[in-house]
């Protein structure tokens, strides 16, 4: 996404690059990290467009600047979607991993993407994550011929991070306007607010679209702590033990760990396999489809 289109003739001058992101904090929706860059000689033009933080922005002076930086010729852009499904997978996975670490790496896809479209990159500016002296010099070992300037607050201080910050932030709130809710489940709906963890609706939202078995829908980030108190309503989950996998993720007697924290637990296979061919403790969704286990097929 963003202005990928033949290559303009400032791009091969000089260029500096601001990096934001939006939606680090909300339990719904993606996180977008955006750029915007410019050659070194449009500066102080760039000043004079009026960009700012974007959260100290309305949405419709948001949408106006947006929609102008699109359309001038002396600016680039473009922009990382992390899919709320690939947020929780990569911080629940064995090898975990955090927040500030997705964050780096989507802003180092974003200083790789513009450097290999041919961008002469010789300044790069972003708000920090983490610590700033550290984040500094990962990113600066990492691109040794880049000025790489690293503060807290970039988006106020620096116009090219504010209209990344812009560029970030039109590009999530248009990505939760216009999300498709997979799930097919009766009585969904969109009143979910602004997707952070204290606004009331959004909380409403998240206790109304619970599964006891399958979870929440995609838009939901289950990974955050928001969600930890849903837990204790979902049905218990039987994994039988699989031979094959006895030394990956299973106890010494050969039955699956118990995965507590999202409700799981652990029985013997004997115990299961009476409740499973009983038809006790089953999902209403799995009895009215008539699904049952199988050990040969």
């Amino acid at each position: 996404m963003g202005s990928e289109a033949p290559l303009p003739k400032w791009a091969s001058t000089p260029c500096i690059m601001g990096i934001d992101e939006a939606g680090r904090g909300p339990v719904l929706g993606p996180m977008v990290y955006g750029c915007l860059y410019c050659a070194r000689s449009y500066q102080k033009t760039l000043a004079t467009l009026n960009f700012a933080d974007s959260k100290t922005l309305k949405e419709e002076k948001r949408e106006e600047l947006f929609e102008n930086l699109k359309a001038d010729e002396s600016i680039g852009w473009s922009v990382d979607v992390i899919d709320p499904r690939e947020l929780s997978a990569k911080m629940l996975r064995k090898n975990k991993v955090n927040l500030n670490e997705i964050s780096h790496d989507s802003a180092i896809g974003l200083i790789n993407r513009v450097l290999n479209m041919g961008v002469l990159l010789t300044e790069v500016y972003l708000d920090t994550v983490g610590d700033v002296d550290k984040y500094r010099i990962k990113l600066s070992e990492r691109f040794p011929s880049i000025k790489i300037v690293v503060a807290k607050k970039a988006d106020s201080l620096y116009p090219v991070v504010s209209g990344a910050s812009i560029v970030a932030k039109v590009t999530r709130d248009r990505a939760l306007r216009e999300w498709v809710l997979e799930e097919t489940s009766e009585n969904m709906n969109r009143s979910f607010g602004s997707g952070y963890p204290g606004d009331p609706e959004t909380k409403a939202w998240l206790a109304h679209h619970k599964h006891s078995v399958f979870g929440f829908p995609a838009l939901v980030r289950f990974s955050w702590g928001t969600c930890t108190s849903y837990y204790k309503d979902m049905v218990e989950v039987l994994w039988e033990s699989d031979k094959v996998d006895e030394d990956v993720g299973y106890g010494s007697s050969g039955k699956q760990l118990k995965l507590s924290n999202v409700g799981f637990g652990r029985v013997s296979k004997r115990k299961s396999e009476e409740i499973e061919s009983s038809g006790k403790g089953r999902c209403k969704f799995f009895q009215s489809r008539k699904l049952e286990q199988v050990t040969h097929f």
